[in-house]
């Protein structure tokens, strides 16, 4: 007869943030998938931050999007208001951060509170975000929600915004490949939605 094991305060744990997401992926982007379906995992985590990116869209700032998908690695770069420089690592990995909780800076948001952003930095092997704003830019690069690299805050040129390059981990994924058609697809979509959106795809 099974017999369960004792059921006490030891049989309680906390996860840090990455560590939920990286044991219960299915919380926040569905099933995972080998990229051979439109709706498999690799493709939500792009949705995740070009939602971030409408959302500015619909807030007035930034006209055009830019996905670039090199293998495994997808960039996405908006030209919205960028990220507060101050708090660019807790805008991408802490939960319960974020401008999206009253309607003062978003009136209108597709991504909810950032959650997608966080997922995306835990489920990647590699997630790099740049924020550029009033001149000014911040680097933070991680590895599995990790931070392996903070630069300080410089002079920039570059026009403001965000950018977010990431690597889906094959730890999570397994083998995988993005089919361009389903990206293309879903960019479509976004563009049909909201009306004087430029959406460019590798080049396109």
């Amino acid at each position: 007869m099974f017999q369960p094991e004792s059921y006490n305060e030891a049989s309680i744990r906390s996860l840090d943030w990455k560590e939920h997401i990286r044991l219960r992926p299915g919380m926040y982007i569905g099933k995972l998938g080998d990229g051979s379906s439109p709706d498999d995992g690799i493709y939500v985590l792009i949705k995740e931050i070009i939602d971030n990116a409408v959302d500015e869209f619909v807030m007035g700032f930034g006209k055009t999007i830019e996905v670039t998908i090199n293998d495994q690695q997808v960039c996405v770069r908006d030209y919205g208001r960028g990220m507060p420089l101050g708090k660019v690592v807790e805008c991408v990995s802490k939960i319960n951060t974020g401008a999206k909780y009253d309607s003062k800076v978003f009136k209108k948001a597709v991504g909810l509170n950032g959650v997608g952003a966080k997922a995306v930095n835990g489920l990647s092997s590699f997630f790099k975000v740049q924020a550029v704003r009033e001149g000014r830019t911040k680097i933070v690069e991680f590895q599995r929600g990790e931070i392996g690299k903070e630069e300080r805050e410089k002079n920039c040129d570059l026009r403001q915004g965000t950018i977010v390059t990431f690597i889906p981990d094959e730890e999570v994924f397994g083998s995988y490949h993005y089919i361009p058609d389903h990206v293309r697809k879903m960019l479509r979509n976004y563009v049909f939605l909201n009306t004087g959106l430029t959406i460019i795809f590798n080049g396109e």
